[in-house]
Formats: C-alpha cells, sequence, structure tokens
C-alpha cells in the first residue's frame, strides 16, 4: 500500500518517477512477473542478475534475458525512460499525440516515435468473448478527406463517387453506460453489419439503430427500434447519439491530431480511441498500468508494421 502512495500520478511525476533506468526495469520486471522474473526462452526461475547490464542469466539454459524480451519494448534500442513517459501520454491523451509530437517530446527521431506508437497501440487492443447486453447503440461512419480540401487534381484522383464512395468504412457497437467495439469493415451491406452485431451482441438485447436498411432484419433476436434522423435524432431512449459522440471523438484524433492515415493502418489508430473511450473512468496511473500490464506477449517488428522486407 505505501508503495502505491508513492506511485506518480500526472506526467510531470511520471517522467521523475521514471527517469532512473533501473527503477524503470524493477517497476516493468515487477509488473510483469510478480512472483520474480522467468526465463522466457525455458520458463526457468532460478537465474542471477547482471547489474551493469541490466540483464538475467537463467541457471537452466544459461542464456541472459531483459524485462524487454517478449513484449512490446524487445530489440528497441530506446530506454525504457522514454518507452514509459511515451506510454503515459498516449495511454491519457484525449485526442491522441502525433509521432512528430512523440519525438520532439522524447528527443527521437520521428520514424522511431511512429514505430513507438504503433506498438504501444498493439498493447492497447482488447479482444473478449464476452458479449455486450442492455442497452445496445449500433452506427457506422466513413472515414477519409472532405472533398472540398484536396486540391483539384487530388480531388480528381481520389473522389471517384458521392458519399462514402473511396472511403474507408468503420463500425461500431456502443454498450450504454459501458464499452464500445469497432471494426473497419469492407462495406455496409446487411450480411456484415448485421453479423458483427450478433458477434458482440447478446441475444434479446434492446438495440438501436438510424434507419439504414443494412439494419432491418434483426427483429427475431434482439429487440430492434429505429430512430430516423430525417424526421428527428432522438425519441426517448431510441436515438445512437452515443455512438455518433465517439465518431466525434475518433474523427477529432484523425483529423486533427495524426492528420493523414494509411488505411492499412487505420485499425491500429481506432485501437488506440477504443481504449481510451472503454477505460474513461480510470486513472492516469490506472490507464497507464493496463497498457504496462498487456505489453508483454506481443511483438511487432517493424517489417510487419510497414509490410515490407
Amino acid at each position: 500500500m505505501d508503495e502505491l502512495q508513492h506511485l506518480p500520478r500526472t506526467l510531470i511525476e511520471a517522467i521523475r518517477y521514471f527517469s532512473d533506468q533501473d527503477v524503470c526495469v524493477e517497476f516493468v520486471a515487477r509488473l510483469r512477473w510478480p512472483d520474480g522474473p522467468v526465463c522466457p526462452r525455458c520458463g526457468g526461475t532460478e537465474h542471477s542478475y547482471l547489474k551493469t547490464r541490466r540483464l538475467w542469466k537463467c541457471k537452466s539454459c544459461k542464456r541472459q534475458f531483459s524485462v524487454k524480451v517478449g513484449s512490446i519494448f524487445e530489440d528497441s534500442p530506446i530506454g525504457l525512460d522514454k518507452w514509459l513517459a511515451a506510454m503515459w501520454m498516449i495511454a491519457n491523451s484525449k485526442n491522441g499525440v502525433s509521432s512528430h509530437e512523440m519525438a520532439r517530446s522524447l528527443g527521437i527521431t520521428q520514424k522511431s516515435a511512429w514505430f513507438l506508437l504503433h506498438r504501444i497501440r498493439l498493447a492497447m487492443q482488447t479482444g473478449t468473448f464476452e458479449k455486450l447486453d442492455g442497452q445496445i447503440e449500433v452506427d457506422e461512419t466513413f472515414i477519409g478527406g472532405k472533398a472540398r480540401n484536396m486540391h483539384k487534381h487530388i480531388r480528381a484522383r481520389k473522389i471517384t463517387g458521392t458519399g462514402g464512395k473511396d472511403k474507408a468504412i468503420v463500425a461500431g457497437v456502443l454498450q450504454r453506460g459501458g464499452e464500445i467495439r469497432v471494426t473497419v469493415v469492407p462495406n455496409t451491406t446487411r450480411a456484415t453489419l448485421q453479423a458483427g452485431i450478433r458477434e458482440n451482441v447478446e441475444k434479446g438485447s434492446a438495440v438501436y439503430s438510424d434507419a439504414l436498411r443494412s439494419y432491418s432484419g434483426l427483429d427475431d433476436e434482439y429487440v430492434h427500434e429505429v430512430i430516423d434522423h430525417a424526421e428527428k435524432y432522438v425519441n426517448g431512449q431510441v436515438h445512437v447519439n452515443g455512438v455518433e459522440n465517439f465518431w466525434s471523438l475518433l474523427k477529432r484524433g484523425l483529423n486533427g491530431t495524426y492528420v493523414s492515415v494509411q488505411p492499412f493502418h487505420l485499425f491500429r489508430y481506432i485501437d488506440e480511441r477504443v481504449f481510451t473511450y472503454n477505460e474513461r473512468k480510470l486513472t492516469d496511473l490506472d490507464r497507464f498500468l493496463v497498457v504496462l500490464g498487456t505489453a508483454a506477449g506481443r511483438r511487432l517488428t517493424y517489417t510487419e508494421l510497414t509490410g515490407k522486407a
């Protein structure tokens, strides 16, 4: 309990607390291995610690390992002091942090900051088989540049139709008072959107949607009610204002902070916004600890991220 009272609560406190590399290694090691370090190669628990190199040497397989091995930190030359500061910043940002801003803050290159941020987003991914229930809002949105903001030759190349054509499509399922789940989808057909609803929502739940015809046919499994935005936006409990509020937060980050997001990486930025929204009731420290607690067992290489060998 005394140790918890001394943990940082703000960004400036976190930067000071994690300025010592030894403190960083001990902190991450204790969170990752509550019962003591475990060799990631053989599972051995008998080891010696090489203090000058901040490495453990397993007495079973004779191999050395660091606290970074088998985590999003693996093979990164960036010190844990900068990693943990970056993790605190992105976990507690309302609109995201661009790689350029992160690079200036940490004193690293923009390329390194971009790679670092994507690895932290990997730790933010949450996966569960538990379905949402109660009052559920479903909606979809289009992500892409506005035609009126493009130069004429760019608009002619990128915009080949009206509405959402040539834009990425994102579908969301929101449990009122609970969490949201968002997925990049290939289209807005009935089969695609309803498959996502059935995958994430318990049968018998109240499902609210707009008048898009792709949502028709849910009545067999759900209490489905529709709000027609051509007439009104709220009819008692029937509305999708909650999920549309999330779209506003998402686009504020994409358009205002990240500016240009490739469709190939869109799901990673969505994972970041979904995490901060779902964990909105936690303190800054708790959100940081959640991300750090899921850093082990996940790895993202630069080749995997860029698709380039």
